[in-house]
């Protein structure tokens, strides 16, 4: 069993990544298990570079906690998840700024409630016909061993889509309800977790670190 320290205060992340990778995977949400554990500034200018940061943050600090012995002999990881939605037309906005959209009107830390990110994200794209509307979900993991030094593993995953007119489908989160994945007539939110686990940005990141682990490095 392969333990996984999710690097988020998202429970419905850390449901999707354990639903994705399945048996013989152990995730646990590192961030509420460990409520003293630092909050990484999320300063890269990349996907990537954010999961990266994380990761080393937190795999850094697990190191040195009361709980070291026990993860380090468990042979526990940490996964730092870094993903967020591109939108053509506003030059790949939201972005890296994905979960904060909204407040950064406020110029206020932290991240913002998923409707207020839909909401901003409709009214810049007020009168943008449906064919101009093309964006993509980009998903970097890092994955680190608590205690380890190496360099911390990357994988990466890309859905295309496109934005629809206005939210549909109650499932999900984030910018689910809006977003239509290429090919497919409904929201990732209307999809159903089934459905949307097997072409989402995060399950090709994950189907990519499943195989390393297994054995594909």
């Amino acid at each position: 069993m392969t333990t996984l320290l999710i690097a988020t205060r998202n429970a419905h992340k850390v449901g999707e990544i354990q639903a994705i990778l399945g048996a013989g995977f152990h995730c646990r949400a590192l961030l509420q298990e460990f409520p003293t554990a630092p909050v990484p500034v999320e300063d890269a200018d990349s996907f990537a570079g954010n999961a990266v940061l994380k990761a080393r943050s937190l795999a850094g600090w697990l190191a040195s906690s009361a709980a070291a012995r026990a993860l380090e002999a468990e042979r526990a990881c940490v996964l730092a998840d870094d993903s967020g939605l591109e939108v053509d037309a506003l030059g790949g906005a939201p972005g890296i700024h994905s979960a904060r959209f909204a407040t950064l009107d406020a110029a206020q830390a932290g991240n913002s409630p998923d409707k207020d990110n839909n909401t901003k994200l409709l009214r810049l794209l007020a009168g943008v016909p449906a064919e101009k509307r093309s964006a993509r979900f980009r998903c970097a993991l890092a994955l680190m061993p608590v205690g380890g030094t190496a360099a911390p593993e990357i994988f990466e995953g890309t859905c295309e889509g496109r934005i629809d007119l206005a939210p549909r489908g109650v499932g999900g989160f984030g910018y689910d309800p809006l977003f239509i994945p290429l090919g497919r007539a409904q929201s990732f939110a209307e999809l159903g977790e089934e459905a949307k686990n097997l072409i989402s940005h995060r399950s090709q990141a994950l189907a990519k670190l499943r195989a390393w682990l297994n054995g594909g490095r």
